[in-house]
């Protein structure tokens, strides 16, 4: 059962429970509360003695008395009084007598039926009675506090009158039921509408926004619902271009593992053959084979990284570290490393400790691969510099280099982990694209930042800045 017909079936309900719950009300309110006499109780007392003095042709005095005094017995606050055609009081339940005159009637009728509700004068309601072609008067009267409180009274002369004011009755107890028909109608199709939209949010089709600036819970949730799909298709932008990155890291690996696995092969088996000419030859292809297996080792240990990143980074143990003294060691390596090759190498770092709080396996890991992207990347200009400053409360570590450097469209990516450049830096086979992307991920492990900044073949830098403090993560163990 849809929505629809559950809210018609409510209401319907809701419509004649509402009538038979008035109603019955009603009847118990009024029987608690309500006390006293009404117009049409007075008319039916009246009419119901007047019937009882007709059948016992009860018209002389004798006769009368019985029987009024046993209607005045059941109901103490009426006081009944018999008129003979010429005013003369023929029994009155109070014990008076006496004479009517036509000025004493109509005093006792003024102000009828205004009377019955609200004033505090006697109220007098006259009934005849026809016998022998003659007109018997009963007067019954009472005080106004024997009424009761409340009445409300509707005449009406023809039936015709009453089909007249059913139609508008008819409509005003309906435009409630009306008005919340359409409300939830409302509800409804909204609901419908982002229904819809979630059954066909998925990765692969456009998302649907809806437009709903209503501030109710709905419009809130149609909001929670544009803000998730928009999230659904960033990260489904993401993971596509994840996946393509992926897939050119297969085919890399694939093309930078083939060459020199075919080099090795083919020196090996030179030499395992002895097909070499001399000595020379033969340390030639020993060099080769060993360059190329080096080689080969650094591919295996950048795959290494890609599933170690992450649990290190989750295991993160900080303690004091002197960076200058680190920095001095890795610069040394470096030195043995670019002997020969024509580089300028230019380092800054002060004489005095630098101590800070760091991960030192982490650290060091960023700064060589800052190092080896500088140098693999930045040969061209044959320059090498590293520079260490310190602040208060921070430190900046600076690589440069004067090479080719960083084309303006691969800045915004050249952190993301497979990301290789296709400008002036693009890897020749000597890389996954993982190494800036250690080296962002462990600066912000550290609540550092790293800061590119690059013009080709004047200088291409990245300066990392590092807080001395770990607040919240030291540990000195």
């Amino acid at each position: 059962m849809n929505n629809r017909t559950k809210l018609w079936l409510v209401m319907l309900i809701s419509a004649v429970s509402s009538l038979i719950l008035f109603i019955l009300l009603s009847i118990f309110v009024g029987t608690i509360w309500v006390k006293g006499y009404n117009l049409e109780k007075l008319n039916s007392i009246s009419h119901e003695t007047l019937n009882l003095i007709e059948q016992q042709s009860a018209f002389d005095e004798d006769n009368l008395q019985l029987l009024l005094d046993s209607v005045h017995s059941q109901n103490p606050d009426l006081r009944l009084e018999w008129i003979a055609p010429d005013g003369t009081v023929i029994y009155d339940t109070s014990g008076e007598t006496g004479h009517y005159d036509f000025k004493q009637l109509v005093d006792r009728m003024v102000n009828m039926p205004n009377n019955l509700w609200g004033t505090n004068e006697p109220i007098t309601l006259v009934y005849s009675l026809n016998h022998n072609e003659q007109s018997y008067y009963l007067l019954l009267s009472l005080p106004s506090e024997a009424m009761q409180a409340g009445q409300y009274f509707f005449y009406t002369r023809t039936n015709e009158v009453v089909y007249t004011l059913i139609l508008p009755i008819l409509l005003s107890a309906l435009v409630p039921y009306f008005l919340s028909l359409w409300f939830f109608s409302s509800i409804n199709r909204r609901i419908d509408k982002l229904n819809k939209a979630l059954n066909q949010v998925n990765f692969r089709s456009d998302i649907i926004v809806l437009g709903d600036k209503s501030k109710d819970e709905i419009g809130q949730l149609t909001r929670h619902y544009n803000e998730m799909v928009y999230r659904i298709q960033s990260q489904a932008s993401q993971i596509e271009q994840f996946e393509n990155r992926r897939k050119l890291l297969l085919s890399n690996i694939s093309h930078d593992l083939r060459t020199p696995l075919t080099m090795i092969l083919g020196y090996a088996e030179t030499i395992r053959t002895g097909a070499y000419k001399d000595e020379d030859e033969l340390q030639a292809g020993a060099k080769i084979i060993l360059q190329r297996s080096r080689y080969m080792d650094n591919l295996l240990d950048q795959l290494l990284d890609i599933s170690r990143q992450n649990e290190d980074l989750l295991e993160l143990h900080f303690a004091p570290h002197n960076l200058s003294e680190m920095l001095r060691k890795i610069i040394v390596d470096y030195l043995l490393i670019l002997d020969g090759q024509g580089f300028t190498i230019e380092v800054v770092i002060p004489e005095s400790d630098v101590v800070i709080d760091i991960n030192e396996s982490l650290i060091e890991r960023a700064f060589r691969n800052l190092l080896d992207n500088a140098i693999q990347y930045g040969k061209d200009g044959y320059f090498l510099g590293i520079e260490l400053t310190e602040e208060d409360e921070e430190v900046y570590v600076t690589v440069k280099d004067r090479g080719k450097g960083i084309s303006p469209e691969d800045r915004e990516q050249i952190f993301e982990r497979f990301y290789r450049a296709n400008g002036g830096r693009r890897s020749l086979g000597l890389g996954l694209g993982l190494g800036l992307s250690i080296v962002h991920d462990v600066i912000e492990s550290h609540q550092g930042s790293v800061r590119l900044s690059s013009t080709p073949y004047s200088e291409t830098l990245f300066q990392v800045r590092l807080p001395k403090r770990q607040l919240g993560y030291r540990n000195d163990d």
